[in-house]
């Protein structure tokens, strides 16, 4: 378990924020650190969707249950957090 800073750029929201999460966590665990900075502060809460996540500017989404050490994502590397239909 080792903190890890990432960029995140949620959908909807003009602020890009520095996120730390563990690098252990599941792209469920990411979505919810960024939706705690940004959603009902500067982005609707969506209660029908989850929020995905994947690389800026990729088509597919990471795997819900998979683990950011496992994605090969890099430090500071912007990830997008997306509403989704669940």
């Amino acid at each position: 378990m080792a903190l890890f800073p990432i960029i995140s750029n949620f959908e909807r929201d003009f602020v890009l924020l520095l996120l730390p999460v563990d690098d252990q966590n599941t792209m469920d665990e990411v979505a919810a650190a960024a939706a705690h900075h940004s959603v009902g502060r500067r982005v609707a809460p969506q209660p029908n969707k989850v929020i995905r996540v994947r690389r800026q500017g990729a088509g597919e989404f990471f795997p819900r249950d998979q683990r950011l050490s496992e994605t090969g994502v890099r430090p500071m590397e912007a990830l997008e957090f997306i509403f989704a239909d669940a």
